[in-house]
C-alpha cells in the first residue's frame, strides 16, 4: 500500500494521494439531486450518440474487430445486442459514442469524458451485476478523476498536439473499474499508475486523417480497464505516476506539478460533472463559439468580403492555421476540424448539424477548390492570439470581425458558447437532439422507451434491466 508521508498528518498530500482519497471516499451517498441530474443528462446525450453513430463505417469496422475477438460475456453492444466481454463491449460502445464529433465536452480539460465513463460504467456494471446507483457513483467518480487530472494539463495537451480524450480516458476508465470491482486502496493506486502507461494519442488526424481518431475513445477506455484488471492480479505501477520526474505531466508536457494541485481533489469541492457541455454542433468544440458568433448572419454569404478571426493557441492547433487542411478538406475529419469550412456552412445557411456532415462524409457536398464552400472558407483569416488563453483559462472563446462588401463591419465576441453550463441547451433542445439521433435507428417507440428509461435510471435493481432498452 502507498506509504503516507509526514505531510499528510498536517493536511498536505501529494496529488496521487489526493486522487486516492477522493476515489476511496466517493460513494452512492454523494449522489445528490444536482449530481444525479447532471449524470442523467450526460447519459442521455452519450447514449443517443452511441445509437446514431453505431451505423457509421468506422463504428461497423470496430464492431467487426471486437466480434473477431470472440470473447463471450454478459455486456451488451448498443443497438446490435451482442453479448460479449465487458472490455470488448466497451471498445465498441465507447467508439460509437465518440464517432462523429457530437458527444459531450468538458471545457477546462478540453476533452470528452462522457464517451469514456458512460460506456465503461454500463458495460462493466452489467458484467458485474451492479446496481444503477453503483453505476452512477462509479460514473461520477470516473468523470471527476478524468477531468480534474485533465484540467491541470489543459490547454497544454491540446497545444502540443495530443488528443486529451484518448489520454485521459485511461484514468477515467481505471477509476470506474476500481469502484465497480471494489479494488482496495493499493490496487486502485496501481490501476491508475498502470493507466499512465496506456495514455497516448495525437491530433494528427486533423491534418492527415485516419479513422483511428473515432476509435480513440475505445482505445483509451479499454486501456483503463486493462490497467485495473492488471492491478487486481498484482501488477504494480509507479507511486508518483502523475507528478514524478518521469511522470505524466513532466514527461508529456515538461510541467512541474506541486502539492497545490491536490486542492483539485479537496473534499467539498463542487463536482465537475455539473459543468457538462452538450454540443449543439457536430464539429470540434473549439469551433462552437465561432459558429454562435456568425449564426445571426446566416444566409449572408454573398455579402462577405472577409472574416477576421482571433484564435487561441490551444484551438489553433486542431482547427486553425496549424491544421494543414483547414482550407483544403478532402475527408470528413478535415471538415469537422476546419474552422473556415464550418463558418462557411453557417454563413451559407447550411447549418452545422448531423445531416450536413453526413452529406460531407458521403461526398454529396461540393468541396472543390473553386466551389462556393471553399471559396467562402478562404475569406476566413485566422490569427493566433495566445493572450486569449491567458485571459480566458479553461474556455474556448471566439473573437470574430465580419467585414462586408459595402465597407461596414460587425465585431462579435463569444465567451460561453451554446451548450455550456453558462449557456445551456433547454430541455426541449436536448430532447430534440436525442430524438434526431435515435429515432432513425430505433424507431419512435423504442427511442421514447429508452429516453424514459434514462430519465428513471437509478436505484438498487440491476443495471442489466436497463441495457435491454439500448437494443434495436
Amino acid at each position: 500500500m502507498p506509504v503516507r508521508t509526514d505531510a499528510t498528518a498536517t493536511g498536505s498530500v501529494t496529488l496521487e494521494e489526493a486522487v486516492l482519497d477522493f476515489i476511496e471516499a466517493y460513494s452512492v451517498d454523494d449522489l445528490d439531486a444536482d449530481t444525479r441530474r447532471s449524470a442523467i443528462r450526460l447519459m442521455q446525450d452519450q447514449l443517443a450518440n452511441q445509437v446514431a453513430c453505431s451505423q457509421l463505417p468506422w463504428s461497423r469496422n470496430t464492431l467487426a474487430y471486437v466480434r473477431s475477438q470472440n470473447r463471450p460475456g454478459a455486456s451488451t453492444v448498443t443497438v446490435e445486442g451482442d453479448r460479449m466481454s465487458a472490455i470488448d463491449a466497451i471498445m465498441a460502445n465507447a467508439t460509437f459514442g465518440h464517432a462523429f464529433e457530437y458527444d459531450d465536452a468538458h471545457r477546462e480539460s478540453a476533452s470528452h469524458p462522457g464517451a469514456c465513463v458512460v460506456p465503461v460504467s454500463l458495460a462493466l456494471g452489467e458484467e458485474l451485476g451492479s446496481t444503477p446507483d453503483e453505476v452512477l457513483a462509479a460514473m461520477v467518480a470516473g468523470y471527476e478523476v478524468y477531468t480534474r487530472i485533465g484540467s491541470i494539463a489543459a490547454p497544454e495537451l491540446l497545444s502540443q498536439g495530443f488528443h486529451p480524450h484518448c489520454m485521459l480516458s485511461t484514468f477515467g476508465a481505471a477509476t470506474v473499474a476500481a469502484k465497480l470491482m471494489r479494488l482496495d486502496r493499493a490496487q486502485t493506486s496501481h490501476a491508475l499508475a498502470i493507466a499512465m502507461s496506456f495514455a497516448s494519442g495525437t491530433t494528427e488526424y486533423t491534418s492527415s486523417g485516419g479513422s483511428v481518431k473515432r476509435v480513440h475513445s475505445g482505445i483509451g477506455a479499454t486501456g483503463g480497464l486493462r490497467a485495473a484488471l492488471m492491478a487486481s492480479h498484482g501488477i504494480t505501477g509507479p507511486v508518483s505516476y502523475l507528478t514524478g520526474n518521469k511522470g505524466f505531466y513532466k514527461t508529456f508536457l515538461g510541467m512541474d506539478v506541486g502539492p497545490e494541485a491536490a486542492e483539485r481533489f479537496k473534499p467539498g469541492r463542487p463536482v465537475e460533472i455539473l459543468k457538462v457541455w452538450i454540443k449543439p454542433y457536430l464539429c470540434c468544440g473549439c469551433i462552437h463559439g465561432y459558429i454562435d458568433a456568425v449564426t445571426p448572419f446566416a444566409g449572408r454569404a454573398s455579402d462577405v468580403d472577409q472574416v477576421d478571426i482571433r484564435i487561441q493557441r490551444s484551438a489553433n492547433v486542431p482547427v486553425g492555421t496549424k491544421n494543414e487542411n483547414a482550407y483544403t478538406p478532402t475527408m470528413i475529419e478535415h471538415v469537422q476540424y476546419s474552422l473556415p469550412v464550418q463558418l462557411a456552412f453557417t454563413l451559407m445557411g447550411m447549418g452545422n448539424g448531423y445531416q450536413v456532415h453526413l452529406a460531407a462524409k458521403e461526398g454529396r457536398l461540393d468541396l472543390s477548390h473553386d466551389g462556393e464552400i471553399l471559396s467562402l472558407a478562404r475569406r476566413v483569416k485566422m490569427t493566433e492570439d495566445p493572450d486569449l488563453d491567458v485571459q480566458y483559462p479553461g474556455k474556448f472563446v471566439a473573437d470574430v470581425t465580419l467585414r462586408w462588401k459595402d465597407g461596414s463591419s460587425d465585431h462579435v465576441f463569444i465567451e460561453d458558447s451554446t451548450g455550456t453550463v453558462e449557456n445551456p441547451m433547454s430541455t426541449e433542445q436536448l430532447e430534440g437532439k436525442f430524438r434526431e439521433l435515435t429515432e432513425g435507428v430505433l424507431g419512435e417507440d423504442k427511442a421514447s422507451a429508452l429516453l424514459e428509461g434514462i430519465r428513471q435510471f437509478g436505484g438498487n435493481g440491476e443495471v442489466r434491466a436497463f441495457t435491454s432498452l439500448l437494443v434495436k
